[in-house]
């Protein structure tokens, strides 16, 4: 007999601390979601990759770990000086940096979370989110790596007393980024300089095979890059960022998206079909295709194969944003941040739009394991002001929203996708709706086959409508594109064009009055 899918929860952290609720679905009218676990006092908290621990941290002060399951105290380390705090993907390591006075005081550990006991320790000097948790893991925590300068350095996480096991060389690498499912290749970025381009070069993470290159990558115009590596570990995604665009088209900087393989089958630039910048890319929970967003705005969206060939356009729109939903069924894009919040919900399954909504002021957002809810949060100190979090169905329909005075974060607790079964009910609700359509679609053409038998009036008569020159019918649809489909239409005039319509109006009135030779009627 099949194990039933787990409960779906949600971290979520305010100033006087965080508490975890139970998930949805909730039932109508619902406010605050049960509580799992009452509001604990922290300034920082995480789950480990496979979400069977949290982490909690006090700054300058403590780190918490806690089993998922129960949520109780695993264990609790007194850190003074903590400046940050990481899990590995299983939660059995936990890295800690402090505050050093000195090099020779030791100030990053890899702990062992059950025992409590140091396994390794190093001093560094600073961090950065660039070069943060030190160590990498792979998904099962059977490779562990760290960047340190001018090489790669690879650890037995089950045997941290052994030290550096291999070196990759690597001079000037600036990034990293280790594959994670499974962990067998590394990919490390190296910045252009004195006239030599940037690159970035993929290895082998088997220790007989780390000496020769698996791919290559070099370009100019690049000063910081995105590593982003697919399920399976065959398809590294490399988006370059150069402060200043030499093309003066953008303030931001330039954008190029390149692509890897670690067969060798695709080393080069995805194509884009639109000029501008990438705003997102994400691979599939397959790994078999990635999406994009692209181009100024308004922004264009893609969906690729492995192969870098185009599958799927889905159109344009005030976005930013793009979240593959863990069963790699539907696709939300969003535009947040600066831009409106406008989502539009997509069936990649049926290749089609399903919904189009908004959720205005958005920082953060994710699909919940299941692929059954979306999740939406503004949070501080993004924005300090309506504060709040929403939750979507797969169709786009808003279920739940709760304001804050102040939210700092919101996370879904995570799940192996597969614990879940597949959305077949989806797929029926789906169907019933098409067929609620079509029935009001033939419905409809039945009542315009009746009105057109009835004999055409002199009211019945459709008016002739005002010209409206081509400039203007193209600057109308770039604005409807911009706006997501909600900027004002042809039939609606606004407060000052009805004002001045009236004028008019009255004004004609005044001459017909005055050319008849009987007063106007003052009103």
């Amino acid at each position: 007999m099949a194990s039933p899918p787990p409960a779906l929860e949600i971290l979520v952290r305010e100033p006087d601390g965080f508490s975890v609720w139970s998930g949805p679905p909730y039932p109508p009218g619902t406010t605050s979601p049960p509580q799992r676990l009452p509001k604990t006092a922290c300034s920082a908290t995480s789950f480990s990759a496979d979400g069977a621990r949290l982490l909690a941290t006090v700054a300058s002060a403590s780190a918490t770990v806690y089993d998922c399951r129960t949520l109780a105290v695993v264990k609790c380390f007194e850190l003074p000086g903590l400046l940050a705090a990481a899990l590995s993907p299983t939660g059995a390591y936990l890295q800690t940096f402090q505050k050093s006075s000195s090099p020779q005081e030791k100030n990053v550990t890899v702990w062992q979370v059950d025992t409590a006991v140091a396994l390794y320790q190093h001093y560094q000097k600073s961090m950065s989110k660039a070069t943060w948790p030190m160590i990498q893991f792979s998904a099962d925590e059977s490779v562990g790596c760290r960047m340190m300068p001018n090489e790669i350095q690879f650890f037995d996480p089950k045997d941290f007393i052994k030290g550096v096991l291999s070196r990759i060389r690597m001079p000037g690498i600036a990034a990293m980024q280790l594959a994670t499912a499974p962990g067998s290749h590394v990919a490390g970025f190296v910045p252009e300089a004195k006239g030599i381009p940037a690159s970035v070069q993929i290895f082998s993470c088997n220790k007989d095979a780390q000496n020769q290159v698996v791919a290559r990558r070099s370009f100019f115009r690049c000063s910081t890059v995105q590593l982003h590596w697919n399920k399976g570990s065959t398809g590294l995604l490399v988006l370059a960022q150069a402060d200043v665009d030499k093309t003066n088209q953008s303030y931001y900087g330039e954008t190029k998206l390149n692509y890897l393989t670690t067969d060798r089958a695709f080393e080069g630039i995805v194509p884009l079909k639109k000029d501008g910048p990438v705003h997102d890319v994400q691979w599939s929970s397959l790994g078999s295709e990635f999406a994009v967003v692209y181009g100024f705005m308004p922004a264009k969206a893609t969906i690729f194969n492995k192969k870098c060939n185009p599958l799927l356009e889905l159109g344009e729109g005030p976005y930013n944003t793009i979240r593959w939903n863990p069963k790699g069924r539907f696709v939300v894009l969003a535009g947040f941040g600066n831009l409106p919040g406008d989502m539009a919900f997509w069936d990649y399954s049926e290749k089609k739009l399903v919904a189009k909504t908004k959720a205005e002021w958005s920082v953060t957002s994710e699909w919940s394991p299941d692929g059954r809810h979306f999740m939406t949060a503004t949070t501080a100190p993004r924005l300090q002001i309506d504060n709040c979090i929403k939750i979507f169905d797969h169709n786009g329909s808003l279920q739940f929203k709760k304001m804050f005075e102040k939210l700092y974060q919101a996370d879904w607790k995570p799940e192996t996708p597969e614990r879940f079964g597949d959305i077949t009910d989806l797929a029926t609700s789906l169907s019933s709706l098409k067929i609620e359509e079509t029935k009001k679609q033939a419905q409809g053409s039945k009542s315009a086959q009746t009105s057109s038998k009835a004999p055409l009036t002199a009211s019945t008569a459709s008016k002739p409508t005002a010209y409206r020159p081509p400039h203007a019918k193209g600057s109308a649809e770039v604005q409807d594109k911009l706006f997501g489909g909600l900027a004002p239409t042809g039939g609606e005039m606004s407060k000052n064009a009805l004002r001045n319509k009236k004028r008019r109006e009255k004004q004609k009135e005044k001459k017909a009055a005055e050319a008849s030779g009987s007063p106007a009627d003052e009103s």
